[in-house]
């Protein structure tokens, strides 16, 4: 998941009673804190299609392409065919055959406009595979994203031939040109919010049963030798997207990485008994060193530098598991013997405890824990206060600061019907992300600026959705083939995350209710932030007092605004975007916050 990494933020609050109401903000001038910087049966045919009459099946193939891709794809073309035969789909490729001839490997739309091609020539045998990559550029745009991608051969000159294929991989130029990389189009979008860090292998993603757990050395290396697995959400996940490409985006995109290991459950409700967990610690000492290991003593360290990699990666946070408050009672031998297995050897990084900071009690004790909540905007809005007197291990009702240290590691509004938040589209259920729940995400927001000295980390979850096949929604970021569609939280992500300033300002608290702010100040340009959520169905006027000398008269507003249903999807991908204006400022000054809005306030102080 990804977000900006907060920093400390806290508010106070006057109402005046004139007409109509005006809530007063006082700005205290003395920074509170620092704001922190921060595999497969037939079903694997699903997509593909033989072209010309040949046949495809998927086999065991009797010598492997690799221990990992155990399997092939089998072509059989049958007698009496001519022209072009093959097989034909929109995904992956890379090549080992027993034929001799040329491929030919396109780019064509569906009724067969030819787009990009190329021909290959192959001189294979029954045990050898061959690796063939070719760089496909389209002449032309095509006028839809319903196109394929196809293999074919010559059919009268391979009339009887069976002809193996292991491994597809297709792939578009890709964010800063890494291989195995993120569409740049996707990636330049999230690059835009400026996130601050990224959890990952990602939540659930840790996996559903222990078979199909996700085990960071399965993920590493030539493509050939990734197994790949089923994953949580009903696809299979090739790990293409592995940990060194997680590891080169966080470096890629200037972002810290936040990494889970897995820890003895899955979601399957299983958990492994005590004396089963050794192996499992050393495989998470492992992956760590993978990452920050020193490659002249650790193997894993070794295989990072023969990758291309030779300097550790930055890590400060690890993750102990993923939603293990569905396992409290085993998670407290678990959390006991992965955190004192894995701070005896990492005695430098921060481990993240993934159970309720409430229960069980955990020892030894946490000192980060990380938080998910979905609920209504209402709820959002209402809770703006979570953190405030938090001393501690923070629970929903108990709240209290000991020098505990909070993620808020998931969070978004899923649904305005608070007793049925994963229903059906029509009982309440959003599809896309709408004006009313993302300004009602953005009063939670400024109560975890507020909190900042204690909250380190907060990102809306989930991330990207692909419009044509989505098991989750509403998510942060949709996409089809050809476009992205930022939704009304990710531009709400995006002006806290541009403007989290340095410091935080106290100022008067807002009450409770739907109108919520927070004063940060960014400190090297001396220029004040304000951020005001108003989650409310009608405008809020609002005067502000600062305390500082210089203040100049003219300032910028960004306002994100629209209906309680104002929504960005394929359909009306613009219907709400930021928009920037010049505001009359000073030492006082009043501001009319829109209903259902994101609004941010910049001042320069001289």
């Amino acid at each position: 998941m990804l977000s900006c990494i907060l920093n400390g933020v806290l508010a106070s609050i006057i109402f005046a009673s004139c007409g109509a109401a005006v809530t007063t903000v006082n700005v205290d001038g003395t920074a509170a804190h620092s704001i922190p910087p921060l595999l497969y049966t037939i079903e694997a045919l699903s997509g593909w299609a033989p072209i010309n009459g040949t046949s495809i099946n998927v086999i065991a193939d009797p010598v492997p392409l690799s221990d990992a891709l155990p399997n092939s794809l089998e072509l059989t073309i049958p007698s009496g065919s001519s022209g072009q035969v093959g097989f034909g789909n929109a995904g992956y490729w890379g090549i080992a055959s027993d034929f001799s001839g040329n491929l030919t490997v396109m780019l064509q739309s569906s009724i067969g406009a030819v787009y990009a091609n190329a021909s290959v020539p192959v001189h294979g045998s029954t045990t050898d595979w061959k690796q063939v990559v070719v760089q496909l550029t389209p002449a032309s745009s095509p006028v839809s994203t319903t196109n394929i991608f196809t293999v074919t051969v010559d059919g009268a000159s391979a009339i009887g031939q069976k002809i193996n294929f292991a491994m597809f991989s297709l792939v578009p130029p890709t964010f800063k040109g890494r291989a195995n990389g993120l569409r740049m189009d996707i990636a330049q979008t999230l690059y835009d919010m400026k996130p601050s860090f990224f959890r990952f292998p990602g939540g659930n993603n840790l996996g559903n049963s222990f078979s199909t757990r996700w085990q960071w050395n399965a993920t590493v290396g030539n493509l050939i030798d990734r197994p790949g697995r089923m994953g949580n959400w009903g696809y299979v996940n090739t790990d293409g997207l592995g940990l060194l490409e997680y590891m080169y985006l966080c470096e890629d995109m200037e972002m810290e990485p936040i990494m889970a290991v897995w820890a003895g459950y899955s979601l399957d409700g299983t958990s492994l008994p005590e004396n089963d967990l050794a192996p499992y610690i050393q495989q998470a000492i492992d992956q760590i060193n993978f990452v920050i290991g020193d490659s002249s003593t650790s193997k894993p360290a070794a295989l990072r530098a023969s990758l291309g990699h030779p300097e550790p990666f930055y890590l400060q946070y690890v993750e102990i598991g993923n939603e293990d408050f569905f396992a409290p009672n085993s998670y407290i031998y678990r959390w006991r013997d992965f955190v004192g297995s894995l701070t005896a050897t990492f005695p430098q990084l921060k481990f993240i405890a993934t159970s309720l900071p409430s229960y069980p009690t955990l020892d030894p004790i946490p000192k980060q824990y990380d938080n998910h909540v979905y609920q209504t905007p209402g709820w959002f809005a209402e809770n703006a206060f979570y953190y405030d007197s938090c001393q501690g291990s923070c629970s929903l009702h108990s709240p209290h600061r000991d020098g505990t240290y909070y993620f808020e590691g998931e969070y978004a509004v899923t649904s305005t019907n608070a007793s049925d938040l994963y229903g059906t589209f029509t009982d309440g259920r959003l599809i896309y992300p709408n004006m009313q729940g993302s300004s009602g995400e953005a009063a939670f927001m400024t109560g975890l600026e507020r909190n900042s000295d204690i909250v380190f980390a907060a990102s809306y979850a989930p991330l990207l959705m692909n419009i044509a096949n989505y098991q989750w929604s509403p998510n942060l970021i949709s996409f089809d083939a050809s476009h992205v569609y930022p939704s009304t939280s990710f531009y709400a992500q995006q002006l806290f995350s541009l403007n989290h300033g340095t410091e935080y300002l106290p100022s008067t608290l807002p009450q409770m209710g739907t109108l919520h702010w927070s004063v940060t100040r960014d400190a090297p340009t001396n220029t004040v932030i304000i951020k005001i959520a108003n989650a409310g169905m009608t405008a809020e006027e609002m005067s502000f007092e600062l305390p500082f000398v210089g203040v100049q008269g003219t300032g910028s507003a960004t306002v994100l605004s629209g209906s309680a249903t104002a929504s960005n999807s394929p359909e009306t991908p613009n219907a709400v975007t930021p928009v920037t204006s010049q505001i009359k400022t000073g030492k006082s000054f009043s501001y009319t916050a829109p209903a259902y809005s994101v609004n941010v306030l910049r001042v320069e102080v001289k």
